[in-house]
């Protein structure tokens, strides 16, 4: 079969992600324009590293939003004279051809490392989120009151951390532990979280005008409640307590159970850092005057505290999406939570590996673009923490 030089190949590959550099250039363009009204996000544009970071990053970002524009083949589009077909390789038809070359089956590597950039890039920042939410509604009164409360939760939290990380996915994703449906009820819990942290929010902002809170609080425990009945109700499961006709979030079960473990195993690390900041912060004068204007808890720890903290949460919350990247990626490589036909990095990587002597390409390329966007999410985060120690 005819191949295309590496000239070819990287002239395609650039051609390809047109969208990306287009959004990349207008994204650079308005943020260093108005920089300096944008506040630590403006700050990141007088930092290299950062931007450097935030380019790779953002790079994966656009293209998982665009990957239907990029893609040149379908991710499970099999051709047979296609198999272990090194890069730049014509198709049979000749009309058309694998610009990172075939995978075991004949499948596109360049269309599936495309593809598998919305797998990571719609888990791993909403896990976060998700972790975040958890830490934050639990650290805060942990390292506000102590005492038993923060007793207990640090056992807790030290308990779940006591295991190692593998053997906890393990533990979490294989078939015996989801018959039993131990991560449906762990979503159940879990997914709580950002409805009580949104409406002790609102609360303890509105508290002197009930009439707006009431509202707002209202809200958003309607649609938010929703919303998480949807994510959590599956058809034929355990728990199905939301009509299909309703159900408008259709989350499959094996995300479902990598997203609950991947939020189960960084809670408790983010409630850690959380208390720790809260155990330093609350001594603070500013802390000590909103106690004296008879501030309630709730308002002085969201309102008073929380912010003065933006700035490690912030760098952690970088870090965090990138070892949540790396626990996805090694999720798929041990064949565990998504299904093998998958797009997703790891599980591309592991498939690939069993013919690294032979065909090293399709191992090669997703291995590439998950240490690139981990590379991404470091930089920026080594940006975002220059930053905010300058302020």
């Amino acid at each position: 079969m005819q191949e295309y030089g590496w000239g070819a190949i990287c002239a395609a590959f650039f051609t390809q992600f047109w969208p990306v550099w287009l959004a990349l250039i207008i994204t650079y363009a308005v943020s260093i324009r108005y920089k300096r009204k944008l506040g630590l996000y403006g700050k990141l544009f007088d930092s290299t590293i950062g931007m450097i970071g935030f380019g790779i990053v953002m790079f994966w970002v656009f293209t998982a939003i665009f990957a239907d524009m990029i893609i040149t083949h379908g991710t499970l589009e099999q051709v047979s004279q296609m198999k272990n077909k090194s890069p730049g390789t014509v198709m049979p038809d000749g009309a058309s051809w694998y610009i990172l070359g075939g995978d075991h089956l004949g499948r596109d590597v360049f269309s599936r490392m495309v593809m598998g950039s919305r797998v990571v890039i719609e888990i791993a920042p909403m896990a976060t989120v998700f972790a975040f939410m958890v830490g934050i509604t639990l650290g805060l009164p942990a390292g506000y009151y102590s005492g038993k409360l923060d007793t207990i939760l640090s056992f807790l939290a030290n308990l779940i951390l006591a295991f190692p990380v593998i053997l906890l996915f393990y533990l979490l994703v294989t078939p015996e532990m989801v018959e039993t449906g131990l991560p449906q009820y762990m979503a159940v819990v879990l997914f709580l979280f950002p409805l009580i942290f949104l409406s002790v929010l609102l609360n303890s902002r509105y508290y002197v005008r009930p009439n707006l809170r009431n509202i707002m609080i209202a809200a958003v425990l309607v649609i938010g409640g929703w919303a998480y009945l949807a994510l959590v109700s599956e058809p034929d499961t355990r728990v199905a307590v939301l009509p299909e006709a309703f159900d408008f979030i259709a989350l499959p079960g094996n995300i479902l159970i990598v997203f609950v473990s991947v939020v189960f195993v960084n809670a408790p690390t983010v409630y850690r850092i959380i208390r720790g900041l809260v155990l330093d912060i609350k001594t603070r004068d500013y802390v000590a005057a909103a106690q004296t204007r008879g501030e309630g808890p709730w308002y002085i720890m969201l309102w008073e505290i929380l912010p003065n903290a933006r700035g490690p949460l912030i760098v952690d919350f970088c870090l965090r999406i990138g070892y949540t990247t790396i626990l996805l990626g090694t999720l798929g490589f041990f064949g565990l939570g998504l299904s093998p036909e998958s797009p997703d990095w790891g599980s591309t990587i592991n498939a690939g590996r069993k013919l690294m002597s032979i065909a090293p390409h399709p191992a090669i390329v997703p291995a590439l673009a998950l240490m690139s966007l981990v590379l991404g999410l470091n930089l920026l985060a080594d940006g975002l923490r220059e930053e905010s120690l300058r302020d």
